[in-house]
């Protein structure tokens, strides 16, 4: 029996998560006993009557920084005995299909803890954190988005998710390339053709032709993943 991977994410706006995390691959992964979701609001564990999650950064400085009193004592509630604890924030390693595969391994149980204002307090990354990803090289208005990106990358990786399990193997990035063309029926559209290759039934030409379509797509489009 394949064992559900256990998902909780810590954030300020849990209402964001509705829809995008009920819908599609991610809605039948929970269905079949895949995965289990829980959003949580770091609120909770607040205990002051405004429900103080933030606060003036030591030395100066614009804006508001997260506090670890409330994300130290939710990730304590939260935490299992193999729970590896995520922060979404623009400072972490940028999150890729190899960190996808990491995070969907069947051992693992994660809780993704979200940003906002100018960050987290050093001390979440330096006594709490297992490891921090940022999902690009911009910033957004907290890291509700960057969570839901990240368990949907990893979602369509655990066993038994997709239809055919070779559809997570055999796509863009997978072999540190971009996805080679594709095309379906009808075989020709408003004058353009499918290649011939496709349509000659040799397997071994075909192989060939989406490997060297593969390597020049990324040469044009992402010549940093040839690096």
């Amino acid at each position: 029996m394949i064992r559900a991977v256990k998902i909780d994410v810590l954030t300020l706006f849990p209402g964001m998560f509705a829809g995008p995390l009920d819908e599609s691959i991610i809605k039948r992964a929970q269905e079949r006993g895949l995965l289990e979701l829980r959003i949580h609001d770091l609120r909770r564990w607040t205990h002051d009557r405004h429900k103080t999650v933030d606060d003036r950064p030591f030395g100066g400085g614009p804006g508001m920084l997260m506090k670890p009193e409330p994300i130290f004592e939710a990730a304590a509630a939260l935490r299992r005995e193999r729970t590896k604890v995520i922060l979404l924030s623009p400072a972490g390693r940028k999150f890729s299909q190899a960190a996808a595969r990491e995070l969907a391994r069947p051992d693992n149980d994660l809780l993704l803890v979200t940003g906002h204002y100018e960050g987290f307090d050093e001390r979440v990354r330096e006594a709490l954190a297992d490891d921090e990803l940022s999902i690009g090289d911009y910033v957004l208005t907290n890291g509700a988005l960057p969570a839901m990106v990240v368990i949907d990358a990893l979602t369509r990786l655990l066993p038994g998710v997709l239809g055919d399990d070779e559809s997570a193997r055999d796509e863009s990035f997978s072999e540190g390339l971009l996805e080679y063309p594709q095309y379906t029926r009808p075989a020709e559209f408003q004058g353009m053709k499918v290649p011939a290759v496709l349509v000659s039934g040799d397997h071994a030409r075909i192989e060939k032709w989406r490997r060297e379509q593969a390597a020049l797509r990324t040469s044009k489009n992402r010549p940093d993943l040839l690096k």
